[in-house]
């Protein structure tokens, strides 16, 4: 069975990345018709903008896409090529988990966290406006509908996964109306999950629970801006955002990625490492029903970085990309 997938490589680094995922997936056996989507800064030249048509097309045809990093000016030029995905699709569920890396020292062993990030809306809906000359107001949008069903995808994967806890995190003692809102709409489907253990914990007090001890939570549920921050630091207790997966999630279509930046710096280079988007890809693969082929990449992985294999200089190594893979593709044998 051949599976139809949309591959959106992206800026920098990110056709190196997922040029390698798409070798390894290769290797596994898995067979996959790719079909080419662009987005990122790199086309605007060519369509006037970073998300064309077409490539959203690609995705609704074929409900499933793996994507490398694109890269986002600060402060000016052209919006997000990943928000406007998420909301062109609907792609309201932003799964990311955290665990651990055999080979990979860092200050906490066996970490092992999921989070679960409203995608759609918050401060990342983008309304903003000029008040008067220097001051700008920006509208957060917390609504029922998009908090109830992020809850529900937060208890539902709980379940299915045999997770313990759902941790709503919030900053409710300030924002009583909007983070008030995503709290009740938690609390209710909580109470429809009553073997999931629930809590809750402010933000702040959070971020500092979990660089001091990231055992105490299992699975995170927030909104989006506070989901954006929390991934990036629990990433940064195993190793940094190299090693982590992502997924954007909707009813109709799922998109995989790696959750790190373009990396301009070293593009072109030969030297990226492509573990983000492999990992990302082992959860893709599991979406298709490819468990098998998930598991075995999930395990040359912990091999080769477990084993004193090659590794990219991110991790501390001299490998290139090309020399990781060919380890990696070994591995699987």
């Amino acid at each position: 069975m051949s599976h139809h997938v949309t591959i959106i490589p992206g800026d920098g680094i990110g056709p190196e990345v997922t040029s390698a995922a798409q070798r390894v997936i290769a290797a596994a056996g898995v067979a996959i018709d790719w079909e080419l989507g662009e987005a990122g800064g790199e086309v605007i030249h060519k369509y006037g903008t970073a998300l064309p048509q077409a490539t959203i097309d690609s995705v609704v045809k074929n409900g499933v896409a793996l994507k490398g990093p694109s890269g986002t000016p600060i402060g000016s030029g052209h919006a997000s090529a990943n928000v406007a995905l998420r909301k062109a699709l609907d792609l309201y569920a932003n799964l990311r988990p955290v665990r651990s890396q055999v080979g990979v020292p860092t200050r906490f062993e066996n970490v092992d966290l999921v989070v679960v990030r409203e995608n759609t809306e918050d401060l990342y809906s983008g309304i903003e406006h000029v008040v008067v000359p220097g001051v700008v107001e920006t509208l957060k949008i917390i609504t029922e509908r998009a908090s109830s069903r992020i809850a529900e995808y937060a208890f539902a994967y709980a379940e299915k996964h045999g997770r313990r806890k759902v941790t709503a995190v919030h900053k409710a003692n300030i924002m009583k109306l909007s983070d008030g809102l995503f709290l009740d709409c938690c609390r209710r489907v909580a109470r429809a999950h009553p073997k999931i253990q629930y809590d809750e914990a402010i933000v702040d007090a959070c971020c500092m629970q979990l660089v001091r001890d990231p055992s105490r939570y299992d699975v995170l549920l927030l909104e989006n801006l506070y989901g954006d921050i929390v991934s990036d630091l629990c990433a940064g207790l195993v190793g940094g955002l190299g090693l982590v997966p992502g997924a954007n999630l909707g009813e109709r279509c799922a998109v995989f990625e790696a959750v790190h930046g373009s990396a301009p710096d070293i593009a072109g280079k030969g030297i990226a490492n492509p573990t983000a988007v492999l990992r990302s890809a082992t959860l893709m693969l599991r979406h298709l029903g490819e468990d098998d082929a998930a598991a075995r990449i999930d395990r040359a992985i912990d091999r080769v970085l477990g084993g004193g294999g090659p590794r990219t200089p991110d991790l501390g190594g001299k490998a290139t990309t090309a020399e990781y893979v060919d380890a990696l593709v070994a591995a699987l044998a």
